[in-house]
């Protein structure tokens, strides 16, 4: 069955970044729960565009509200900021954030902040 499993994980079309951070499958709990991997999941305007839970792409700061956006260039996410990865390296960039206990805690609040202050975010 985990190799079945490994198989269709490796081989399949959907969730990609997740696959090019944790690509063998476990029985085994990682702890990590869904805000501490980033991606493009998420209250994520960018997101939640795409299924007409949103209006708009853009954040009231004229960048793309992803979520990479909010964790290195939001003027309104300044305070958990980590330094942009180079476009080149950003794989290797999300698993070095993915498996940081102080990354996660950054992102955790981050999506946290977005969250309890939507209004803040949206377009003018």
């Amino acid at each position: 069955m985990l190799l079945e499993w490994q198989t269709l994980w490796k081989n399949g079309d959907t969730g990609r970044k997740i696959y090019n951070i944790m690509s063998s499958v476990s029985l085994r709990p990682t702890n990590w729960i869904r805000e501490d991997v980033i991606s493009q999941h998420g209250p994520f305007p960018a997101y939640l565009k795409r299924f007409h839970l949103s209006d708009s792409n853009y954040c009231s700061c004229g960048g793309i509200r992803t979520a990479l956006h909010y964790a290195t260039e939001c003027i309104f996410t300044l305070s958990w900021h980590m330094r942009k990865p180079v476009p080149n390296f950003e794989q290797e960039w999300l698993k070095r954030v993915a498996n940081n206990l102080v990354f996660r805690h950054k992102i955790r609040r981050i999506v946290k902040f977005i969250s309890e202050n939507r209004d803040i975010f949206r377009p003018p």
